[in-house]
């Protein structure tokens, strides 16, 4: 059967000669979708060196109207395409309120079913400075109690905000899903590669001045992970001072100031803790803990 019609779509681009540009009505006329730049060759002789460029054209087209792209690189296309959804809580010792930072590229927009959301779990909410970066844009919340008018402090609620935060950007961003750990419980696309604890999982404590410590967890984000992680150190007396509760995507990133008996960690203990911590994270999630 004849093939009929067979056009290329997207961008016109005629192809030029490699070194000055100006287009070779001789050679065959493509429309590219994509260009990328290839190797550059060199040629050596004696009487100098001559640089040629090659380029390579990724072309798209389409039979009778049928775009021939296989399904496979379209996926590839798109999942390339999707920003990293990061969702920040920042527990400032010396701000009164919550501080809450969103950002998923430059796609979101001004959020009040989310601002909504977090009002309907007690909370004062309000809109805080919105700025971009990189084509980026962020948007800032600070959240208070509506009961005490100060910042959040319980675990339970602060991970209720996260997970909260998360479900709406996968509710009114669905192609975030595939991006977030929480995407295989609440998304239509659940994430097709997790991150591997072992590999994932880095715990580190370091001093911050003479009384108090800073913890640093890295590992896959699960839901209630925040709430866990700040029970073990109470467990163990340890006090948290002030956090940083940073979701990256499939990675929770979290910073604690914390302290024992009023001053920064020993050695000793930083070694039980990192212990404590790393059972826990590396344990196979169950049921009861998935929540």
């Amino acid at each position: 059967m004849a093939i009929a019609n067979a056009f290329c779509t997207s961008l016109r681009s005629a192809i030029c000669d490699a070194d000055s540009g100006v287009y070779s009505p001789s050679l065959p006329q493509f429309t590219a979708s994509k260009l990328h730049s290839s190797a550059v060759f060199h040629t050596f002789s004696n009487a100098g060196v001559a640089v040629s460029r090659r380029r390579r054209y990724t072309v798209s087209c389409t039979l009778d109207g049928v775009d021939s792209l296989s399904p496979a690189l379209k996926d590839e296309q798109e999942s390339v395409s999707i920003p990293l959804p990061i969702v920040q809580i920042i527990q400032d010792p010396e701000c009164d309120a919550t501080t809450v930072e969103i950002s998923f590229g430059d796609r979101l927009g001004l959020l009040i079913d989310t601002m909504k959301a977090l009002k309907d779990l007690g909370l004062d909410v309000v809109k805080g400075v919105v700025t971009t970066q990189d084509s980026v844009k962020k948007t800032q919340f600070l959240i208070t109690r509506l009961d005490t008018g100060r910042k959040v402090e319980d675990p339970d609620l602060l991970e209720n905000i996260r997970l909260t935060i998360i479900q709406n950007l996968i509710k009114y961003h669905p192609e975030s899903s595939e991006r977030l750990a929480m995407g295989e419980a609440f998304g239509i696309k659940a994430p097709e590669k997790k991150p591997d604890v072992d590999i994932a999982t880095h715990i580190h404590v370091k001093d911050d001045g003479p009384k108090r410590s800073m913890l640093y967890v890295e590992t896959a984000d699960r839901s209630g992970l925040l709430v866990e992680v700040v029970k073990i150190m109470a467990d163990i007396n340890i006090h948290v001072e002030s956090a940083e509760i940073d979701t990256e995507g499939l990675i929770a990133k979290d910073k604690f100031y914390v302290s024992y008996g009023g001053a920064a960690l020993t050695r000793s203990m930083s070694q039980v803790l990192v212990n404590c911590l790393r059972y826990y994270l590396r344990r196979p999630e169950t049921g009861e803990e998935s929540y």
